[in-house]
Formats: structure tokens, C-alpha cells, sequence
């Protein structure tokens, strides 16, 4: 009995040393569509089994000599982040400035004006999120009043767990005042993960410090408040 032919797939080795794919043609001409392969590129053609300059490769020719501007869109996000923003941003921090100008395509800016709220607790977790600038605030209503849990900062992050596990939010979080955010969607994630596992692999570690630093300070928190309960609990038998 035979089977259809699975699709011809590709390779590109970036130029930050890592080797993104597989990619159908599909997604391979979105990429030279939005700049990220250029014409000297090197592409994996997985039917011939050679890595050969993008310009090359005869089903990307026709791409390359389209007069510049033509058909295409500007590299990197779209937003106009660059590779310095990230800088800013703790869990970016320990990547190079190659790593950080590939991770551009799977993030977005969000703006938040003062006041507004970020999503509700209870809400899908889909995405996580990064502060350039301004100040965000999570808080729960406990027994009907709000009850503020901490505010987070330029350089911090938040949502991470939502990133890995799309579970559902566990606070309210508000602009305390109008900000600059970084997005990156759990969709894009698992497309990094997909396409680049190198480039994912140094992200995942960084976010898995920051979840276990925040572990043990909860640890610590939890600790300092069964103490007070404790020594409240034998005030009041006294």
C-alpha cells in the first residue's frame, strides 16, 4: 500500500549559531517574506540533503530578485522592539545580542494606560509578560475587598507560569501607571520551541531560576506568617 510523500522540509542555520526547522516551504517564504532569511542565508534543503545560500535554492529564487522593498516587511518585530530593549528585562539578560535580535519575531509591545487592567484572575493564562517601563500592580479581592499582593517593576516578569502551563490567572493585574510591556503569546512559545530549541533552551533555563526564586521566597513569606500566627495564637492563651 502506498503513502503520500511527506512534505519537502528545510533548515536555517541563523546568525546567531543556531539551527532553526524544520520548516515546510510555507514557512520558509513567510521568513524570507519578513527579512529573517536573506539571500546568503544558509538553508538545509532537506530533498537533497546540502545546505546551500538561500538566493540559491530554486523554490526561494523568484523572492530574492524582487527589487528591495517589494513584497516584503521590515525584520525583526514588527512593534519596533530592538535586540538593546531586551537588555532591560531580567530573564533576557543572559542571552547575546544575536540571541535577543532572533527572539524580536515571537514577541510584541503592549501598552497599558494607568489604571487599566491587564487581565483578570481566573482568565486564561496565554501569554507572558515583561515591564520595559512603568509599573504593574496584582491584587485579589478577598471577602470583597481588593487586597494589593505585590507591584512589579521595569526588568521584571510576570506570567511565566501561564506561559508554560496555559493555566488560569491567579490574580488581577492593573497599570499603576502607563506602561510598556513585552508579550510573548504561549503560540509563540511553542513555535520557539518548534523552530528553534537552542534558542529556547537558555529562556527556559532563565525562567526556571526566576520560578524557583520566587518558590523560595513564598517558602520564606509562608514561614514568617505561620510564625506571627503562632506567636498571636499563645498572646491570646497568655
Amino acid at each position: 500500500m502506498s503513502t503520500a510523500s511527506a512534505a519537502p522540509t528545510y533548515h536555517v542555520w541563523g546568525a546567531d549559531n543556531i539551527a532553526y526547522g524544520p520548516f515546510e516551504l510555507p514557512a520558509l517564504v513567510t521568513w524570507v517574506k519578513q527579512r529573517r532569511i536573506g539571500a546568503d542565508t544558509w538553508v538545509f534543503v532537506g530533498k537533497s540533503r546540502e545546505w546551500m545560500a538561500a538566493g540559491k535554492v530554486s523554490e526561494l529564487k523568484m523572492f530574492f530578485d524582487q527589487k528591495p522593498g517589494v513584497g516584503a516587511e521590515e525584520s525583526g518585530s514588527p512593534s519596533g522592539l530592538k535586540a538593546e530593549n531586551l537588555r532591560r528585562i531580567r530573564v533576557f539578560a543572559d542571552m547575546d545580542h544575536h540571541q535577543l535580535e532572533s527572539l524580536l519575531p515571537y514577541l510584541e509591545v503592549v501598552k497599558a494606560s494607568k489604571f487599566s487592567k491587564l487581565f483578570s484572575r481566573g482568565d486564561l493564562g496565554d501569554a507572558m509578560y515583561s515591564i520595559l517601563d512603568g509599573q504593574m500592580r496584582a491584587s485579589i479581592e478577598i471577602e470583597g475587598k481588593e487586597t494589593n499582593l505585590f507591584v512589579m517593576q521595569p526588568g521584571e516578569t510576570f506570567g511565566e507560569i501561564a506561559l508554560l502551563a496555559e493555566t488560569p490567572r491567579a490574580s488581577d493585574v492593573f497599570a499603576g501607571e502607563d506602561s510598556t510591556l513585552v508579550r510573548m503569546s504561549a503560540a509563540a512559545f511553542r513555535a520557539l520551541t518548534k523552530e528553534a530549541p537552542a534558542l529556547a533552551a537558555p529562556l527556559l533555563l532563565s525562567i526556571g531560576r526566576m520560578v524557583s526564586v520566587r518558590a523560595l521566597e513564598m517558602g520564606k513569606r509562608y514561614e514568617a506568617a505561620i510564625r506571627s500566627a503562632r506567636i498571636l495564637v499563645d498572646s491570646r492563651l497568655l
